[in-house]
């Protein structure tokens, strides 16, 4: 199976990529090591994976700003007041998290709560595509050393 991936390359490293950010529980840190390794450009590789990855994050932060009222009031069960309380520890403290939006398990949420709390677009996107960029291409450097690529 992973042959079939890294035959079809980029837009399979795109879209995954794309698919890892949203809230499917998947990665594209093995893929882009994959191609890497096979002899793909890295940097090519890391512009890819970042370009997709955040999308998909910017996708997620879209259906938390647009399906706020739905999540707030039908799934999650939040008054107005526990809202509010936490709409101003994230504007305080959470704001920096989104640097952090790569991490597995907590990285998407992080996005679908910029969007819910309405964090200014701008902010979400510099820090969500500098933490991903900075992953990835520790992740391409990484599969270039143990390739022994030069």
């Amino acid at each position: 199976m992973e042959d079939y991936y890294i035959s079809q390359g980029y837009p399979a490293l795109f879209l995954l990529s794309f698919l890892a950010s949203t809230l499917i529980p998947l990665g594209s840190e093995w893929l882009l090591a994959a191609l890497v390794i096979a002899g793909y450009n890295p940097m090519t590789s890391v512009v890819v994976a970042t370009v997709g990855n955040t999308l998909g994050a910017v996708t997620t932060y879209a259906v938390g700003m647009y399906g706020s009222p739905f999540l707030m009031n039908r799934i999650f069960r939040v008054g107005e007041a526990s809202r509010q309380k936490a709409e101003r520890l994230y504007s305080r403290y959470g704001f920096w998290s989104l640097l952090f939006s790569w991490l597995p398990v907590v990285g998407d949420p992080l996005c679908l709560v910029g969007g819910i709390l309405k964090i200014r677009f701008v902010w979400f996107f510099l820090l969500v595509i500098t933490g991903k960029l900075a992953r990835y291409i520790v992740i391409s450097i990484l599969a270039v050393k143990v390739s022994g690529i030069q």
